[in-house]
């Protein structure tokens, strides 16, 4: 599992989730879809799945045959954004997703990805922007996730002081989300506040099934940095024998602590 990373250069991963969030669901049922509607959403699962396996362009080809079939489906316009923010067409994504709001102007889903992918680009205060109205939006009920990308997002524009108010409301959220654990504890050692970040660390490493190169190697600089040697070869060990072909691997082994 890989983590958020605040850096531009770093994997955008969103805790478990797929590098942006997957397209929202309608309140629709069965019973009242067209069969047109019934069509259209068939090519968009089929858009979806190509979009996950990174096939973008069979992807975008199934998105506009939905929307030939039904144009009115704020789930397609919020995937084709997806699809267009992933191949660089930034200005197609936002279009997207503004279309998407108009037909589903309260949709959390479609404004955390439209904030999501304005933070990719750059855009950071506009991203913040919807971020804060995301959050505002009355019985929003996925505010752990947006909170997460709002810090990261923070991060990225150098934001060090914003970006650990948020994170740590998304922490409070979830004490045990080790995405939250790894990020807040990331920023803390970014700005040299190491005996927290050695805390919010540490409880990450502990479990088992979230522990991975990455955690490690920050640990590692973590210890490092407070001048514990022991502790730094105990974790530079287990880098090595559990993740022997890890880049954080080679940049120990290359002693590129800064990197």
């Amino acid at each position: 599992m890989l983590w958020i990373a605040l850096s531009t250069a770093g994997p955008a991963l969103l805790g478990g989730c797929a590098p942006l969030p997957s397209a929202s669901q309608g309140p629709q049922t069965d019973v009242d879809r067209t069969d047109a509607q019934k069509r259209a959403r068939s090519r968009l699962e089929l858009a979806a799945a190509y979009f996950g396996r990174g096939q973008f362009d069979t992807a975008l080809d199934d998105v506009k045959r939905a929307l030939q079939i039904s144009p009115d489906l704020p789930e397609a316009y919020n995937l084709r954004g997806l699809i267009y923010a992933a191949i660089g067409q930034d200005r197609l994504a936002d279009e997207s997703f503004r279309q998407a709001l108009q037909l589903s102007p309260d949709d959390g889903a479609i404004m955390h990805n439209r904030a999501w992918t304005l933070c990719q680009r750059g855009a950071y205060a506009d991203a913040q922007t919807q971020f804060e109205a995301l959050l505002r939006l009355p019985g929003y009920r996925d505010a752990l996730r947006t909170w997460l990308a709002r810090g990261v997002c923070y991060g990225r524009a150098g934001q060090w002081p914003a970006a650990e108010q948020a994170l740590m409301r998304a922490y409070e959220l979830d004490p045990s989300n080790p995405v939250a654990g790894y990020s807040l504890a990331e920023v803390l050692h970014r700005r040299g506040d190491d005996e927290r970040a050695r805390f919010y660390i540490s409880r990450v490493n502990q479990n088992a099934d979230a522990v991975n190169a990455q955690s490690l190697w920050l640990a590692l600089r973590i210890e490092r940095r407070l001048g514990q040697g022991a502790a730094e070869r105990v974790l530079g060990e287990q880098l090595r024998t559990r993740f022997p072909q890890a880049p954080e691997t080679s940049l120990y082994e290359g002693g590129r602590f800064d990197d």
